[in-house]
């Protein structure tokens, strides 16, 4: 049977067309064959994880990696909970089917129990709905799709500064993105009336990115009273909060850290959260999350909920089931649960121990300065204050690698390396200041 139109002139001339629609300069040319991808422009890198590539290839045994959010053991290893551990033994890996578009209906609804407390109203009304997501950068697609979708007009407003990938994640999805005052490097804290003052601003529907405990990349986090505040703002102006909550466990306690949770369900906001277990349980390759939606009821919860699958068939159909599982278990079973937290706290306490001796070894070779924020921030990260030269310096001159910002991570820190790296870091402030 002959064909339509022969295939191979066909295709050929198609081409052509395609190529030189891309490039005018290049005239329409039969038979040609256009070279594939050629009109791709190079990808920069994510200035995290391109980090990582360079620390991993630098030869110098002495090098120390501060820059990434992976918490490390003293020993600079990346522990397993002994209570996942326990978890993932009570059943081997075994052939699964696919996990509904959802996710694992168990660790879903204990993870909704760990933001939102046991007893909440919300969940006694079925008001509170969740998805399992793939970690919480996938949770914050999600929730970026759907509000895009829903909410088309939209603008989102996340902190200055902020992860990077906030603002990655929401422009991807089509969302205009600005910034909030948040961060105040004369006072280490935050510009609370400029915060209060832009949110005022803001149009009913506007978008605001919020991070609930241990701020990143500068830890410094809002204080109750001040959560009060701006909640109070989100609601008298009708906007749309979507709190991204990676570190619960880290700061004070996995109830105080989810107070701006906790406080906007109270005031019967309707709001969504992002949740991750990649820190919290060392699951970091399991991509273990959720996207939650506070609503005003049942049936709208559950109108969100449909809404929130149809986003996960069109990106991924369903989630992994393994690492879900490991993390029911543990949420689940009041033992590990216990244990999983208390071995959380420790974490916690190493940090606060990494933080102090930090302060101590600068405030002791460089006495003049004020490093008391080493002591107030929370979290994984601290913002050091270094600018990007000075960071600079440290990488190229002492292998100790932080992010351009300034922004350290203290779970990379140990009794091994923190001598060093106050050394590090006191020879670049000194030198900094020393007149040429």
């Amino acid at each position: 049977m002959q064909a339509a139109f022969p295939s191979t002139a066909f295709e050929d001339a198609s081409a052509a067309r395609f190529q030189s629609s891309l490039h005018p300069e290049t005239a329409f040319v039969p038979h040609r064959k256009p070279i594939m991808f050629q009109h791709l422009q190079a990808y920069a890198g994510d200035p995290i994880l391109s980090l990582v590539e360079t620390f991993n290839r630098d030869p110098r045994e002495h090098k120390v990696n501060l820059s990434i959010g992976i918490y490390f053991d003293d020993a600079g290893c990346l522990p397993l909970p002994e209570a996942v551990r326990a978890a993932q033994t009570q059943q081997p890996v075994q052939a699964q089917p696919y996990l509904p578009m959802e996710g694992h209906a168990a660790f879903r609804a204990a993870a909704l129990r760990v933001l939102l407390g046991n007893e909440h109203l919300v969940l006694q009304q079925n008001r509170a709905v969740a998805v399992q997501t793939l970690g919480g950068s996938g949770a914050l697609k999600l929730a970026a799709d759907f509000l895009k979708r829903w909410y088309p007009q939209s603008r989102a407003f996340v902190s200055d500064p902020t992860w990077d990938n906030h603002r990655g994640i929401l422009e991807g999805a089509g969302i205009e993105v600005g910034t909030y005052p948040y961060y105040d490097p004369d006072t280490i804290g935050v510009r609370f009336a400029e915060l209060t003052q832009f949110l005022h601003t803001l149009d009913s529907g506007d978008i605001v990115l919020l991070h609930p405990c241990c701020h990143n990349p500068t830890g410094v986090d809002l204080s109750p009273e001040q959560w009060d505040e701006v909640l109070h703002i989100i609601q008298s102006r009708r906007l749309i909060a979507l709190m991204d909550i990676a570190y619960q466990g880290f700061g004070d306690d996995f109830d105080r850290d989810a107070y701006a949770v906790r406080k906007a369900a109270d005031m019967g906001l309707s709001f969504f959260v992002s949740s991750s277990y990649s820190k919290n349980m060392s699951l970091y390759s399991e991509r273990v999350g959720i996207l939650a939606a506070v609503c005003p009821n049942a049936e709208q919860a559950e109108r969100v909920l449909g809404q929130l699958k149809f986003g996960v068939r069109r990106i991924y159909s369903s989630p992994p089931f393994h690492g879900a599982d490991i993390a029911a278990r543990v949420l689940n079973e009041s033992s590990l649960h216990r244990q999983w937290q208390n071995e959380v706290y420790a974490m916690r306490d190493r940090i606060k121990r990494m933080r102090r001796q930090l302060h101590d070894a600068l405030s002791q070779r460089l006495p003049q300065h004020d490093f008391r924020h080493y002591l107030t921030q929370r979290g994984m990260f601290g913002y050091t204050g270094l600018n990007e030269h000075q960071v600079q310096r440290l990488q190229d001159e002492f292998a100790v690698y932080l992010l351009k910002s300034g922004r350290l991570c203290m779970a990379g820190l140990n009794s091994r390396n923190i001598e060093y790296v106050a050394r590090a870091i006191a020879t670049v402030l000194q030198e900094s200041e020393t007149p040429s």
